[in-house]
């Protein structure tokens, strides 16, 4: 049975509320699929997520439907989430403890680089270098999800790592905040444009030695505020533009 567990819950709605229209926003969103989820509960097994075949640009923070991982007959609701919502997202959070929030899309250039026999994100630069020996690869798409198998798959594959590259997908971006996914989020896309402007010129690659990379890797987490503060920086956007996304 569903609760209120989380007096925090509200915030949360806010955030993903948010983080759905950024996405939309940046062109990363696919059509009315896709989806977020953010959890509520101190086990991660209750969590929000976004209605089900609701554009981006349109969800409330009141949109969010809030479903349990372990609730067999959540796809019985009136206002079940998407299939494929609910068999990785139910999978990632009743599997991960470190998933508290999962953003999972199919933005442009790295599900462009998702369709590369080798889809690796190289240390070319300083956004490519953060997800130097971060980052995991998930090699054996399954088809579209609709059924809890590949659901569980997908959160094998990810592991301890808080991003996954899906080959032939997309990529899921994990954090303990929504601030923390949806900046990781950005700059994996980021790195994925990076790589495929690099590829295109047909020249060979510059790749850091691996000393280098794991350096400007770990440069990264010397300021962990600045992800809160580009997250509130883009909500700032939102509530001059379009600041009904709090409702």
């Amino acid at each position: 049975m569903l609760t209120r567990p989380d007096p925090n819950e509200a915030a949360l709605r806010v955030d993903l509320a948010a983080a759905l229209r950024l996405a939309a926003r940046a062109d990363w969103h696919e059509g009315v699929a896709n989806h977020f989820s953010a959890a509520v509960s101190p086990d991660g097994r209750q969590f929000l997520v976004n209605p089900r075949w609701v554009h981006f640009s349109r969800v409330k923070a009141s949109d969010l439907l809030l479903v349990d991982a372990d609730d067999p007959a959540t796809m019985e609701r009136s206002d079940a989430p998407d299939p494929s919502a609910w068999a990785i997202h139910s999978a990632l959070h009743r599997n991960l403890p470190h998933a508290r929030v999962a953003l999972h899309l199919h933005p442009p250039y790295a599900t462009a680089l998702a369709g590369l026999k080798d889809p690796t994100v190289k240390p070319i630069d300083q956004v490519t270098a953060r997800f130097f020996q971060r980052l995991a690869y998930d090699l054996d798409f399954g088809g579209i999800a609709h059924g809890s198998d590949e659901g569980e798959r997908i959160a094998r594959s990810l592991g301890n790592h808080p991003a996954v590259l899906m080959r032939n997908h997309g990529v899921t971006a994990l954090g303990a905040t929504i601030a923390e996914a949806w900046d990781r989020l950005y700059h994996l896309e980021r790195a994925a444009r990076t790589m495929v402007l690099a590829y295109s010129t047909g020249q060979p690659l510059a790749v850091m030695d691996d000393d280098l990379a794991e350096e400007t890797a770990k440069g990264w987490d010397v300021y962990p505020a600045e992800r809160v503060a580009h997250f509130e920086e883009m909500k700032r956007i939102l509530d001059a533009e379009a600041p009904e996304y709090r409702q």
